[in-house]
């Protein structure tokens, strides 16, 4: 029998082709997975010993499907093939060698909350402020300098890294660095990214361990090649280079996980590596409709950094893309919400076969509540549900404690939180002393003196009078106003944004996201009492509702476009499509950035089986201040020939005038056309310069901020003030930036230097 005799003809050359480089250039949806499994096959067939193969893939889930596949064409033999991802594979090789770098070979392995937690008393035994040096930014620093086979003593030794640290006020971060590497080596521990670094170091230091895996790995095949970093890049290097029987799989155009240390030039350049490499191209789409393959087309052909490729559909031609347009992220959910009500109801298909995607985790909130109303099943992908979120509960626990102090779990949850001094033993000292007299737990707080002695009592005696001024506050303040003031003096929002990692940053979007639907309350016409303590109410419910959820359920699927890579889906909806937010405003500084905030777009859009549709908003709240958005960019970038508009009057605002500048005259027309008046469009080469703040740059005190005033805003440069607004905590200046144009920002977050 053929085993091969189901492949294409690109994928079956590709299989066969088992001796020296190959790269094979796997388009969305072309069947990539079943190339590797049946390139494995032929090496098994032709007599290749298993254990002479490896295969290093980027997920466990991965490494069991194609161990599966292969078994159900070669057997059992399958079970003795090196294959799984870089850190399990590289950690099973340490077990055996890493007495050779001075490590046991029974060493600890240290997970992301194990080296945060060293890093936390590494900070405390240097005195060093958990604020301005937070464990998961510091984290990261670290993870980054290993994933770039930077060493502790390498880091300190650095003329340009000590430099960037000390300009940004973190001196110490390179002796935490070496003090935490220290640390690990003493406990016999290494942490996941030393996993690829201490590889990378015994294959340095030890040439005959090199040697004998060398010899021993003869056949190599990577996948997802576009996500290795610089130390993945160097361990397979090394391994290939006796044989050269590598195989590297992957697509430049999704390649989207740079934060993460990817580097797409390992797959730009990997030719330059091999110059004798056999590409193969896999262009076949069999995923896709005609329409969505062409419009994905229409999209990445906007990269200027990327390998050429032509993906094809034979599937049907499907329907064209749908386009929404709503006035705001709540409009947008309802829109979302009932297209996916309206559409089940027409095919009688089942809720799973829909997915909505969204570039940050903040945007699930005005989805989920528009799901909810609806009574739409659905499950966040990969992640938790917006009120689920720990930041979230622990702002919503303040808001619980301000109406109800008595409530125990709550009190239990923030005491604590941000830390002000109020330990467990604290904790337990108020436990035992409520429950010999028979008190609540409130009734010792606000009474600490009485209770508790020294320090402590101090401590615990102004988290009450905090919590009381909140409650002094909620009573004759609008929902909104009560919870800025509480997220801010609470201290959450101050600890949230002095994490500047991935996950803090989302978690501080996350607040802010809480916030703009507080103030979307606060603003409702349909409802008199607006108060924090009525909003709370809806949320128990919307909290219950999560609690209640069958795990098992016909749900929709809610995620990150990051979390959909790999998966599809018969209907997917893009929300969120504004300049900003998608393509995110982290990502204007430079062409490269630019092009990965495309790829990202790009994996989105190939997502989608059958129906397409996209959306976004006119307009969005930013702390509690509605704020006008423009259309994305990539809307342009798509060719207008795969869309359909479906603006309808009662999605278009009453004030549409002030919404002019919008890229296109969309609403009059069937297809996205260039403004009539003389404005340049936005491209890579007019994006503004990353502004590089002045040294030893510092915040004035702005309580007095006057029009005409020179400013210098750490990531927008310098501007003019034209406008100052509000009053107390909402002030508002007008700035107009050199670089950026005008702005408008509150000062009480704008964290300006006032030049002149």
């Amino acid at each position: 029998m053929d085993y091969l005799a189901g492949l294409n003809p690109s994928q079956r050359a590709a299989a066969e082709q088992t001796e020296g480089p190959v790269m094979i250039v796997a388009g969305a949806g072309s069947g990539k997975t079943r190339v590797i499994t049946y390139r494995v096959a032929h090496l098994v067939h032709r007599g290749v010993d298993p254990f002479h193969i490896l295969v290093l893939t980027f997920t466990n889930k991965a490494a069991k499907e194609m161990r599966q596949r292969i078994m159900s064409v070669v057997g059992d033999e399958a079970k003795n093939i090196w294959m799984g991802t870089f850190h399990s594979v590289f950690a099973k090789i340490l077990r055996v060698e890493a007495e050779h770098i001075g490590y046991p070979r029974n060493f600890t392995i240290y997970d992301t909350d194990d080296s945060k937690s060293l890093i936390r008393s590494i900070l405390k035994e240097m005195q060093l402020d958990d604020k301005l040096y937070n464990a998961s930014f510091v984290y990261n620093r670290i993870s980054s300098a290993k994933n770039n086979l930077i060493s502790a003593q390498e880091y300190n030794s650095n003329e340009q890294i000590q430099a960037d640290d000390f300009s940004n006020g973190r001196g110490q971060l390179g002796q935490i660095y070496l003090t935490y590497t220290q640390r690990c080596y003493k406990a016999g521990a290494m942490d996941f990214d030393d996993l690829l670094f201490k590889t990378n170091v015994l294959f340095r230091e030890c040439p005959d361990v090199l040697h004998k895996y060398q010899h021993k790995f003869k056949y190599l095949m990577v996948d997802e090649y576009q996500d290795t970093n610089f130390s993945q890049y160097l361990i397979v290097r090394k391994l290939a280079a006796i044989n050269e029987n590598i195989c590297v799989v992957g697509d430049d155009a999704q390649s989207i996980y740079a934060f993460r240390g990817a580097n797409i030039q390992n797959i730009l350049n990997f030719e330059k590596d091999y110059p004798d490499l056999k590409v193969f191209k896999l262009e076949q789409n069999y995923r896709s409709t005609q329409n969505i393959v062409n419009a994905a087309n229409s999209i990445i052909a906007n990269n200027k950094n990327q390998l050429k490729k032509h993906v094809f559909s034979e599937n049907e031609t499907g329907d064209k893309i749908k386009v929404y347009r709503a006035f705001s992220d709540n409009e947008e959910g309802k829109i979302v919400a009932e297209a996916i009500t309206q559409e089940r109801a027409l095919t009688g298909g089942h809720y799973r076969g829909f997915a909505i995607l969204y570039r940050t985790n903040a945007q699930s909130r005005a989805m989920e509540e528009a799901l909810r109303k609806l009574n739409v099943p659905y499950k966040i992908y990969g992640g938790t549900s917006f009120y689920q979120r720990k930041e979230i509960k622990d702002l919503i626990a303040y808001f619980r404690l301000t109406f109800n102090p008595n409530d125990e779990e709550a009190i239990k949850r923030v005491i604590n939180y941000p830390r002000r001094g109020i330990g467990d033993t604290t904790v337990d000292r108020i436990l035992v002393a409520a429950d010999q007299r028979q008190l609540t737990l409130w009734e010792v707080i606000s009474n600490a003196a009485a209770y508790l002695d020294g320090r402590s009592a101090g401590a615990v005696g102004a988290f009450a009078t905090m919590v009381q001024g909140f409650q002094a506050i909620a009573k004759n303040h609008s929902a909104f106003d009560a919870a800025m003031h509480i997220a801010q003096h609470s201290g959450i929002l101050k600890d949230l944004y002095a994490d500047k990692s991935v996950e803090g940053l989302s978690r501080y979007e996350n607040i802010q996201e809480l916030l703009n639907g507080i103030k979307e309350f606060s603003e409702r016409e349909d409802i008199e009492e607006k108060g924090l303590d009525v909003f709370m109410q809806d949320v128990a419910l919307l909290t219950n509702d999560d609690n209640d959820k069958d795990p098992n359920a016909d749900t929709v699927s809610l995620m990150t476009i990051h979390s959909s890579k790999g998966l599809e889906f018969p209907h997917v909806f893009i929300v969120g499509l504004e300049e900003n937010l998608f393509p995110s405003q982290l990502s204007l500084n430079s062409r490269s950035e630019l092009e990965e905030e495309r790829r990202l777009f790009y994996v989105a859009v190939t997502r989608a089986e059958k129906k397409l549709t996209l959306s976004y908003a006119t307009s969005r709240y930013r702390w509690g201040t509605l704020n006008n958005c423009e259309p994305s960019r990539f809307l342009d970038e798509l060719n207008p020939a795969y869309l359909e508009l479906d603006f309808k009057p009662k999605m278009v605002p009453d004030n549409a005038a002030s919404f002019a500048d919008e890229r296109s005259s969309w609403g009059e027309r069937d297809v996205f056309t260039k403004p009539k008046p003389k404005v340049l469009p936005k491209t890579t080469a007019m994006l503004p310069k990353a502004h590089t703040p002045t040294p030893g740059f510092s915040p004035s005190d702005t309580s007095n901020l006057q029009v005409g005033m020179e400013v210098e805003h750490e990531r927008f440069g310098f501007g003019k003030v034209i406008n100052v607004e509000g009053s107390k905590n909402d002030i508002k200046a007008t700035i107009f930036f050199k670089e950026l144009g005008q702005k408008q920002l509150l000062l009480k977050f704008a964290k300006l230097r006032i030049v002149g």
